[in-house]
């Protein structure tokens, strides 16, 4: 992907005395009280804020927080803690600005945060006039969001579309080099793990991976929908089988290619879904009329940690089974192990995904690990994502 990195700019001395419109992502989790519960995307964005400072810049960032009504203020909706939060961290003074769309008064070597973006009318709908206001206040506009990635707004696209400069800050240029390396020119043979309750919501990400991939491991609710399609018994567990036909489609552009979609032959179950229920291990074509499948068993596990073991690049996302039950855990924890032992390039996304990913303790292990969210999904899904093309536009200019 060719786009303009903010680092760039600053090595090569053109960010110094010039004003710098950051879009961050700040929404970070708060109590009854607005008191933040974790800061982990409040340290992330601390680079390049730090990045346009030393540069000599003079820097404005904002953020959205919650789900605010466009024009209605309220105080749960304010920036004001992560104001607090972020000068505690950088151990500087950083103002927060209300009513900043018609004019900002900051200078080089400053920090300013702008109140939550959300709040301004026509934020969410990219609203021209918006969006040359916000690009009007800035020498240069920084993305540096992925979550907000999927999403053309104007704090987001439109402020992109008219700056005099538009760039992705270091968090985003990541996110765009470990993407650009897993799909775009992938070390073979790619595998993707795509696990999660139901095929309905990940369809779309399945038809697109089954043209690109090498093998597609599904997990969960999914794969009992395909063990389903494979003429296996699945008892009653979660499935969708108004999508056999579906996930037949999928298997077969994965054979057309010489691929493959594995299917578990042996699985855990349990009579109830329940952290104490009893957990069996059977051979998948043993499953009984009242099971539910919550795992994939020891066999399949081996079988696809081989798997991944060999992989050129993998792909994750989504936990194989039920693993926030220890009994039923065991399946996602091989394949994360299978994942962190690859020599291959590995790029993991999701909330599910990152929870098992700490479990283990495998952070270190994984290559990159996008905190995306929906953006990383729509990825998958084969989409170019509104800020990718922007971006890109823009560089070509």
């Amino acid at each position: 992907m060719n786009f303009i990195r903010f680092s760039d700019l600053c090595a090569t001395g053109q960010v110094s005395g010039k004003r710098v419109f950051i879009r961050a992502d700040l929404n970070v989790p708060q109590d009854d009280n607005c008191s933040i519960t974790e800061d982990t995307r409040i340290r992330a964005s601390i680079p390049c804020l730090q990045m346009a400072l030393d540069a000599g810049a003079a820097v404005m960032v904002t953020s959205h927080l919650g789900r605010p009504t466009e024009g209605e203020f309220k105080a749960a909706d304010s920036l004001a803690p992560v104001a607090q939060r972020l000068a505690e961290l950088m151990q500087r003074d950083i103002p927060l600005v209300s009513d900043w769309v018609d004019g900002v008064d900051i200078k080089p070597g400053q920090i300013v945060m702008l109140e939550n973006c959300r709040l301004n009318r026509g934020e969410k709908k990219n609203d021209e006039a918006l969006a040359r206001k916000m690009a009007a206040l800035c020498d240069i506009f920084v993305h540096d969001a992925f979550g907000t990635a999927h999403r053309a707004e104007a704090s987001t696209y439109g402020i992109a579309q008219y700056a005099k400069i538009a760039s992705a800050g270091p968090l985003l240029a990541a996110e765009m080099d470990a993407i650009a390396k897993a799909l775009s020119d992938p070390r073979r043979p790619l595998v993707a793990i795509v696990a999660g309750s139901k095929v309905s919501t990940k369809l779309t990400i399945l038809k697109a991976l089954a043209n690109n991939v090498d093998q597609l491991i599904v997990g969960g609710g999914i794969a009992n929908t395909f063990m389903l399609a494979a003429g296996l018994k699945i008892g009653k567990s979660l499935a969708e089988a108004d999508l056999l036909d579906d996930a037949k489609a999928v298997i077969v552009a994965m054979k057309a290619r010489g691929a493959e979609v594995p299917i578990p032959t042996d699985v855990v179950t349990a009579k109830s879904f329940a952290a104490d229920a009893p957990a069996t291990i059977k051979a998948a074509t043993d499953v009984a009329d009242d099971d539910l499948i919550l795992d994939i068993g020891p066999d399949t596990t081996a079988r696809l940690a081989a798997q991944l073991k060999a992989a050129g690049t993998i792909v994750w996302n989504g936990p194989v089974g039920v693993f926030e039950f220890e009994a039923f855990s065991h399946g996602t924890e091989g394949i994360a192990r299978a994942v962190a032992d690859s020599s291959g390039f590995s790029i993991a996304g999701g909330g599910d995904t990152l929870a098992a990913i700490a479990k283990y303790g495998i952070e270190k292990d994984v290559d990159y690990i996008s905190t995306g969210g929906g953006a990383f999904l729509e990825v998958l899904e084969g989409k170019t994502l509104p800020a990718f093309e922007i971006l890109e536009k823009r560089a070509a200019a």
